[in-house]
């Protein structure tokens, strides 16, 4: 099981409704991708965050299946140029201890499948990635 935490700080210039729109992709991304079984999108309180989401995905098949569903990629474009800071990670109960690795190059493999996504990622300030 993994469960995958995306936690994101807008830049101060974003809007309310822009806010809003990434938060109903997010949510859109729980509804649609057939490799999420539970979802939790809303605000952070407390924690330097604004906002965040956690999906629960089964395997890893699961997650590349979530990583390049096309809700998932819109939900990038859409948040990624918003964001001051972002932070995304995972939780898992698997015991092998290849499993992080695996997770990683399951990222690798999507940027470089798509450089536009890669040069949203790399536009990030530092801090934020």
């Amino acid at each position: 099981m993994i469960h995958h935490i995306v936690r994101m700080k807008p830049k101060a210039d974003v809007t309310p409704e822009q806010i809003d729109e990434v938060l109903a992709c997010l949510r859109e991304q729980g509804r649609v991708i057939p490799a999420v079984t539970s979802f939790t999108v809303g605000r952070e309180h407390g924690t330097g965050f604004d906002f965040g989401a956690v999906f629960v995905i089964e395997d890893l098949d699961g997650y590349w299946e979530y990583l390049i569903h096309p809700a998932h990629t819109h939900t990038d474009r859409v948040g990624l140029p918003l964001a001051e800071r972002i932070e995304t990670y995972d939780v898992s109960d698997d015991e092998d201890p290849d499993f992080g690795p695996r997770i990683a190059a399951l990222h690798h493999r999507r940027y470089a499948a798509d450089p536009e996504l890669a040069a949203l990622v790399a536009a990030l300030p530092a801090a934020g990635r």
